[in-house]
């Protein structure tokens, strides 16, 4: 029997520059489920490249919203969609600042250039008018997140929200590699993506739609299976 897991994401438009840049460089399309060739990276080999893109690649280009969780027993996925129905077409879009190479705690990622109130209010709103929905985190997933070391806040978070790293602690980014913990190798790769960014720290960054991401079991991938706009007018 499938456990399937949801999250909310930001994902970039399909046939966007950023969403055609972010599928390409993880090596697979989280829309359509297809697998992509990666970019040729200089001094960086393809097996090496797959590696470190395999996490991110695992969960589809995106920026977390709410992160992933499971559906508690008395919830329907149809219950799920039709309250982010409702909820989305309560929101207005908006414009966030663009998007920069940083480097987050090891990991490169696409982040604000300047921090985006919107953003934060967006995700925010998705913890908690959802959370209904969200089956308690298991004792092996609250193990999991504690592991990492918590500040006391976080530890806060987790407890009432089944993950760490949201509300206050919440910082909006759109992960490409794994941990980078060699140095030579980190300034590789940022060379590497900062040509390939560039194009996106000159324009704004358009948020228009909920993307509600689906994973059918433990194993497999995180694919779209609906957005929602944000239509208030």
């Amino acid at each position: 029997m499938s456990d399937p897991r949801y999250a909310l994401y930001y994902c970039p438009p399909e046939g966007s520059d950023l969403y055609r840049f972010g599928c390409r460089w993880l090596g697979r399309d989280a829309v359509t489920g297809t697998a992509l060739e990666q970019p040729a990276v200089s001094q960086i080999s393809p097996e090496r490249l797959e590696e470190v893109t395999r996490t991110a690649r695992h969960y589809g280009f995106h920026g977390t919203l709410k992160p992933p969780f499971r559906l508690h027993r008395q919830a329907t996925e149809e219950q799920l969609t039709g309250s982010l129905t409702r909820f989305a077409a309560q929101l207005r879009p908006f414009t966030a600042p663009p998007l920069v190479l940083k480097n987050l705690s090891g990991f490169l990622a696409l982040q604000c250039a300047t921090p985006s109130p919107e953003i934060d209010t967006l995700a925010a709103a998705c913890v908690t008018a959802l959370d209904r929905f969200r089956a308690p985190a298991s004792e092996s997933e609250l193990a999991k997140r504690r592991a990492a070391g918590l500040t006391e806040r976080q530890e806060e978070m987790l407890v009432r929200w089944g993950y760490p790293y949201v509300m206050d602690c919440f910082r909006f980014h759109m992960t490409l590699t794994s941990r980078l913990p060699d140095e030579a190798e980190h300034a590789a790769f940022r060379k590497a993506l900062e040509p390939m960014v560039a194009r996106f720290a000159a324009e704004p960054l358009r948020v228009e739609a909920v993307a509600l991401f689906r994973q059918e079991s433990q194993d497999a991938p995180f694919v779209l299976a609906r957005s929602f706009p944000l239509s208030k007018i």
